[in-house]
C-alpha cells in the first residue's frame, strides 16, 4: 500500500485514511457500527477491522468504550491506529489472524464482537492483495463465527453484516452456542430482495429468533437519476450516526 485518500464518514464528522487502490470500507461498515448495541463502559472487539471505519463510527456514537481491533494485514492495522489518533477515538489494534489470534487476545473476553467477513466464496480475486483478502473468503465463515464466540463473555453480543444468501451459513455456524438472534434484511430499494443482512446473536442465550421488517436504503423504486436518494432512515444512520435497533426492534 503506497497511496491513501481521506474519506469522510458520518457527514464528515470522521475523516479516515483508506487505500487509494486497495479495499475501502463504505456503508456496510457504518451500518455494522450502528447495529452494535454497546453501552458506555463496555469492551468491543472488531474482527478484521481494516482501516478502522466500523470501530471508529461506533466509538463516535458511543462514548467511553474500550475498543479493540484485530487485523491480519499490517498496512491496514497501521492505518487503523493512525485513523484512531487523527479522530481522537481510542482504539487498540492488534495484528494477527483470527484463526490463530495473538496471545494477548486469547485470554480476554469482550461484551461485544462486531465483524464484516468477506462476502465472496469464489471468482477471480482482485489484483490488489488488500482488496482481495477483504472481499474473497479465505478463512471459512464458520471460523469467523467461532472466533467471535470464543472472544465473547457469556451473555455478550455478536453483531455482523453479511450477504443475505449466506445467512444460513451464519446460523449453522452459531449452532446452539448463541440465541436471541435478531435478523434485519437490508434491501437497496422497496420491493427488492434483501442483498445484505444485519444479525445480532447473544452468546449462551436460548431465546427464539426474530425476523425484523426490512431496512430500505434508497427512496426511489429504481435508479432514476444521479445523486443521493437515501431513505430518511438510511440518511440518519449514514450521515448522523443514528443507531439501528436490532435487539429492541419490533418483529415484522
Amino acid at each position: 500500500m503506497t497511496e491513501t485518500r481521506i474519506d469522510g464518514f458520518l457527514d464528515g464528522r470522521l475523516r479516515i485514511a483508506q487505500p487509494l487502490r486497495g479495499y475501502r470500507s463504505g456503508a456496510d461498515a457504518v451500518m455494522l457500527a450502528a447495529a452494535c448495541p454497546a453501552r458506555p463502559g463496555q469492551a468491543v472487539l472488531e474482527l478484521g477491522c481494516g482501516a478502522g471505519v466500523a470501530s471508529l463510527c461506533l466509538g463516535w456514537r458511543v462514548g467511553e468504550l474500550a475498543l479493540s481491533g484485530l487485523e491480519r494485514q499490517e498496512d491496514y492495522a497501521t492505518l487503523a491506529r493512525a485513523n484512531a489518533t487523527e479522530n481522537g477515538i481510542p482504539l487498540e489494534v492488534l495484528t494477527g489472524d483470527l484463526a490463530a489470534p495473538p496471545p494477548a487476545l486469547r485470554t480476554r473476553a469482550f461484551d461485544h464482537v462486531i465483524m464484516n467477513p468477506p462476502y465472496f466464496l469464489a471468482g477471480t480475486a482482485a489484483p490488489d492483495r488488500g482488496r482481495a483478502e477483504a472481499r474473497q473468503e479465505e478463512t471459512p465463515l464458520a471460523a469467523w463465527v467461532d472466533a467471535a464466540l470464543r472472544r465473547l463473555r457469556s451473555g455478550g453480543w455478536l453483531t455482523l453484516i453479511q450477504r443475505a444468501d449466506r445467512l444460513g451459513a451464519v446460523i449453522r455456524a452459531l449452532g446452539d452456542r448463541a440465541g436471541a438472534l435478531s435478523i434485519l434484511p437490508v434491501a437497496a430499494r422497496r420491493d427488492h430482495p434483501a442483498g445484505r443482512v444485519l444479525l445480532a446473536a447473544r452468546k449462551g442465550s436460548r431465546s427464539p429468533m426474530r425476523l425484523l421488517a426490512p431496512f430500505v436504503m434508497h427512496a426511489e423504486r429504481a435508479h432514476m437519476r444521479d445523486g443521493e436518494d437515501l431513505t430518511p432512515g438510511a440518511a440518519d444512520v449514514l450521515r448522523n450516526g443514528a443507531p439501528i435497533e436490532l435487539i429492541n426492534a419490533k418483529v415484522s
